[in-house]
């Protein structure tokens, strides 16, 4: 893996050579005032996926990788926390009202599974994006289909987990449950909707979870490097540094901590591979 920081006047190229390419455009937690949310890019030829687009995305974007919001086509999101999805009402009325009509723009494409749609919609889309248009004679409301194009993965059978899979233009990707809330669920299956991903069938990126040992051991072996996420306390929604210590020396050395508060550089985090940046390019050949 090679790190190349993104020069100052620099824009972010959404293509490429086919080398997949990782790009945070934050990597803070949801209350985080120095970094921005965690979201990132996925590219590859001519391929990019958005991983996530909380309440700072539009602005991170721009600071980051010095792209627009209607640079943008092609969406994930991992579940429904503000600081993941935040942004989609933006991304989606800008490319409805702005992009379409003018530039000529298609819709947006959704990676999503249909229940996950339903739930995003009606509980976190559809009161600021269902009422937005009239017609001459009544009134039209419009749904998760007016702005996206969903984009299907499917359930892989047979695994110890709810996992699905897809095959998006030469981005291979899991999308593996994760358990992130409520604190005290018991399992992944008690869990509210959440994924992390396992990309190309190298690189493991938890999104949100609890500390999770089984999820770990799934993809540990198969992974080059891990992008964790970490907070500083215990009994939380996310997996405290001083469980992710307890881990075998050989995953800490591949791993990568993301989501982090502002207090995060008073953390002695020996031993692992580092804080996961912003603004950078994370290459893989």
């Amino acid at each position: 893996m090679k790190i190349e920081k993104l020069g100052n006047d620099q824009k972010l190229g959404l293509k490429n050579d086919g080398t997949l390419e990782i790009f945070f455009i934050g990597v803070g937690s949801a209350f985080a005032m120095n970094h921005n949310q965690t979201n990132l890019l996925l590219i590859k030829g001519d391929t990019h996926i958005m991983v996530d687009f909380g309440m700072t995305g539009p602005k991170a974007l721009k600071e980051t990788a010095r792209l627009d919001v209607t640079d943008l086509e092609v969406f994930l999101p991992t579940h429904s926390h503000a600081d993941h999805v935040g942004g989609f009402e933006c991304a989606g009325l800008l490319n409805r009202y702005k992009g379409q009509p003018f530039l000529r723009r298609p819709k947006l494409r959704c990676i999503i599974t249909p229940p996950y749609q339903e739930m995003l919609w009606d509980m976190s889309l559809r009161g600021g994006m269902e009422w937005n248009e009239q017609e001459h004679d009544s009134q039209k409301t419009l749904s998760f289909p007016d702005f996206f194009v969903p984009v299907r993965p499917t359930w892989m059978e047979l695994q110890p987990r709810e996992i699905y899979e897809i095959d998006f233009e030469g981005i291979h990707l899991e999308m593996f449950r994760t358990k992130h809330i409520p604190s005290m669920a018991s399992s992944w299956q008690r869990s509210f909707f959440s994924i992390g991903l396992f990309v190309d069938r190298r690189i493991f990126i938890s999104m949100d979870t609890r500390f999770d040992p089984d999820l770990i051991d799934m993809y540990a072996d198969r992974s080059e490097v891990m992008f964790h996420d970490v907070q500083f306390f215990p009994d939380t929604v996310h997996a405290p540094l001083a469980d992710l210590k307890t881990l075998p020396e050989d995953i800490k050395r591949k791993m990568h901590l993301m989501h982090y508060a502002d207090d995060f550089e008073t953390q002695d985090i020996t031993g692992f591979a580092g804080w996961t940046q912003q603004g950078v390019r994370y290459i893989f050949d």
